[in-house]
């Protein structure tokens, strides 16, 4: 399985996703068996690290993002993955104009899939530590039940 997460920029909310739902494959033994990766709709960052303050709230619960790079979704991405997972609705809408006929990748918001309380998960980058801890919280949560969903599937 091949699991895509798609945020603005690729530097706060998917690189997060990205690296929690990593973790929690690797604890689960199956790591090997799902491949994950991030992109962002817009190209600003490509190339750069996830923000700093992404990284220091991710390694306080032990998740490591230093070797991410930012990179910008391609049509290609809907043929390459079997579910790619926006942040929010304005980047949902951008990948439903970008798919135009490109894969059969299933596209949906990704807390709205798999934790139902919200839709998107704010974007932190205007705001304090908070809302870094914030976006932590939702996609610990939104991960354990897209990792449920991966092993029925397997």
């Amino acid at each position: 399985m091949r699991v895509l997460f798609v945020c603005l920029g690729n530097i706060c909310r998917s690189p997060t996703a990205e690296g929690v739902f990593r973790h929690k494959l690797r604890e689960a033994g199956l790591e090997a068996r799902v491949s994950v990766d991030s992109a962002g709709t817009g190209d600003w960052h490509v190339g750069k690290a996830p923000d700093a303050r992404t990284r220091v709230a991710a390694l306080k619960r032990g998740y490591d993002l230093s070797s991410l790079r930012a990179r910008q979704v391609s049509r290609a991405d809907f043929a390459a993955f079997d579910l790619i997972l926006a942040m929010d609705l304005a980047n949902l809408a951008d990948l439903q104009r970008l798919r135009q006929g490109a894969g059969e990748a299933e596209l949906d918001l990704f807390l709205r899939r798999y934790a139902g309380e919200l839709d998107e998960v704010p974007d932190p980058y205007y705001g304090g530590e908070a809302g870094f801890e914030q976006v932590l919280d939702l996609i610990e949560r939104a991960s354990d039940a897209l990792l449920l969903e991966v092993k029925r599937r397997l």
